[in-house]
């Protein structure tokens, strides 16, 4: 069973807006602070954004500050990355990733999903 399970990737034009899910199963998600790394080929995967256990604190990355927010709905075990205001060097794969540990940053994940591709066009 994959725990987690991203979604909602695709292609958009510079300036426009997504929104990723990731969905966690088969672990009790209000123990977890959950994050968004994202990795381009040939470079090393890079932090993006993180939030809490519950929901009240979170952390971003210079790079997408004031363009990216991360949530969560405890309801439905899933994590939130909105992304607007896109631009092309935001295209990369993005990876989920859940921790154990209730201090960051860092945000040091123990589990990754699988990816999903966001490209923006000029």
């Amino acid at each position: 069973q994959v725990p987690l399970v991203e979604s909602g990737g695709g292609l958009v034009q510079a300036g426009g807006s997504l929104r990723l899910s990731c969905a966690v199963s088969g672990r009790p998600f209000i123990r977890y602070a959950m994050g968004w790394f994202r990795q381009t080929p040939g470079k090393e995967r890079e932090f993006v954004v993180a939030i809490n256990w519950n929901g009240d604190r979170t952390h971003t990355a210079d790079s997408v500050k004031g363009r990216f927010t991360i949530s969560r709905d405890g309801a439905k075990d899933t994590v939130y990355l909105q992304m607007n205001s896109l631009e092309p060097e935001d295209t990369a794969v993005y990876y989920c990733a859940l921790s154990s540990r209730r201090s960051f940053p860092p945000f040091l994940a123990d589990v990754w999903g699988q990816g999903t591709q966001v490209t923006v066009s000029s």
